[in-house]
Formats: C-alpha cells, sequence, structure tokens
C-alpha cells in the first residue's frame, strides 16, 4: 500500500480525487477517517440484514471499492451463474466520477474474484432504482448543499420498502466552543496517525469550500424530510460518524 504523502508540500489546486489521490487513498483512508475499517464493517453488517433477493445494492462514491469489497465476501462466498451477480442475485454497483479510482476498485474486486460492477459515472444523474442498501462513505460532504437534499430523495425514492441509506460523514457541531475542541481532537488523532503538522495544515487548506460538512441534526433533518421517519446513528467518533435510515 503506497503511503499518503500527498499534502507534504503545497497543492496548486483544490483538493480532487484524481489519479494522484487514488493512488494512496487506502492509506490516507485509514490514517484520515477514524476507525475507518471498523466502521466499514460495521456497515456491513447492517446492510446484509436489509438485502433482499434480486435487488441491488449501490456505493455511491466508491472510490476503490472497499466497502462493496467487504459485503461481496460476506455474501456467502457464493458466485451467481450472471455476470456482476452474487448469492441471492444480489447486484453490487459502485459509483464513482473518478476515473483512477473506478480503475483500482475493477482491479481490486478481479484479483480477488468478486462480482462488482464498479461504473465512472456522476452519482448525482444516476437512475437509483430497485435498491435494498445505499451506501455514501464520507461522500455527503462533498456534494454541493444545494444538491444534497435533492439527491436524498433520490435515494429515499429508489429504495424498496424496508431498504436502508447508510451515510458516513465528517460533522460540524452547532456549538462553537465543542466544534473547535473536535477539530482540534481530530488533528491530534491526524498527528497520531503520522502526519505532520504542515501536511495536515495544506489538506485543510485544499479542502475549504470542498468538503462542506453538515450538523448531525442537520443530517436527521435532511433525512426525514426526504421521507425516512427511522434514523439511528450506528457509530460516532467526536466529529466523525455514521447514520442509518430505514424507509419503511
Amino acid at each position: 500500500m503506497k503511503k499518503d504523502e500527498l499534502f507534504c508540500t503545497p497543492l496548486q489546486k483544490q483538493f480532487e480525487f484524481d489519479a494522484g489521490v487514488a493512488s494512496v487513498f487506502d492509506d490516507m483512508a485509514m490514517r484520515s477517517i477514524p476507525y475507518y475499517t471498523e466502521s466499514l464493517k460495521l456497515c456491513a453488517d447492517f446492510v446484509l440484514q436489509a438485502i433482499i433477493r434480486d435487488t441491488c445494492v449501490y456505493d455511491l462514491g466508491c472510490s476503490t471499492g472497499n466497502f462493496l469489497l467487504e459485503l461481496a465476501s460476506r455474501l456467502n462466498g457464493a458466485q451467481n451463474s450472471e455476470p456482476n451477480n452474487n448469492a441471492n442475485g444480489v447486484r453490487l454497483i459502485g459509483i464513482d466520477s473518478s476515473k483512477a479510482m473506478i480503475e483500482r476498485a475493477s482491479l481490486k474486486a478481479n484479483t480477488y474474484g468478486k462480482n462488482i460492477d464498479f461504473i465512472c459515472d456522476d452519482f448525482l444523474s444516476l437512475n437509483i432504482q430497485n435498491a435494498s442498501a445505499v451506501i455514501a462513505n464520507y461522500t455527503m460532504q462533498f456534494v454541493r448543499p444545494m444538491q444534497r437534499s435533492a439527491l436524498v430523495e433520490k435515494i429515499f425514492a429508489g429504495l424498496c420498502d424496508g431498504g436502508v441509506f447508510v451515510m458516513s460523514e465528517k460533522m460540524a457541531s452547532c456549538d462553537k466552543v465543542l466544534d473547535k475542541q473536535m477539530i482540534a481532537r481530530y488533528y491530534l488523532y491526524k498527528k497520531e496517525q503520522g502526519y505532520s503538522q504542515n501536511e495536515i495544515t495544506t489538506k485543510r487548506e485544499a479542502l475549504e469550500n470542498v468538503l462542506i460538512p453538515y450538523s448531525l441534526q442537520e443530517n436527521y433533518q435532511m433525512l426525514q424530510n426526504a421521507g425516512f421517519q427511522s434514523v439511528e446513528v450506528l457509530f460516532k467518533w467526536v466529529n466523525f460518524g455514521t447514520l442509518i435510515a430505514r424507509k419503511a
């Protein structure tokens, strides 16, 4: 796994999921997102319980495919005779607008012999249908606020009854003092993972106006406004959290 050293020197542009980020993404995710591996497994636990035969599972902003690879390995290890299907005819679909991410995800799936359909496309224009689960792990925070609610409404409409939407996000706090303290604790976490103060500062500047976090309350409200009446917190560490919303 290639080490993330992208922010050792100042970037000449805003942050984007280009080939450079794709090449170090797995290391970046594990060192930048608290409990990254554990939260993926937790999401898979609950998605598995929601899966309905002959439906789809969508991963929006799938990056290098880590979640769907984890989920595929849980589906009894069985392979369906039809292409891109797993046990119980479940179709796993990963969407990402970064060609470099999709190429790496596809390579992983082929290497591990997993039936996952990775597609390079803009998930904002994706037609979501017949879904028993939709995943957005640290994805919604990069969607412009004016488009975010419409996307969640589309996800709700595309889910089958009983289906779930699982969303992991970096979140802000409504309390300015606590928000500042949470950010400081997160930066300490990054230092504990080996990032220098210069790397932390450079990445923060690159992400300015690119990553726009909502508070936990704002995310709750957005999900409920879209039609989800059952919303719970699956995991939270300081300013990182995972929500699950079920379509009744």
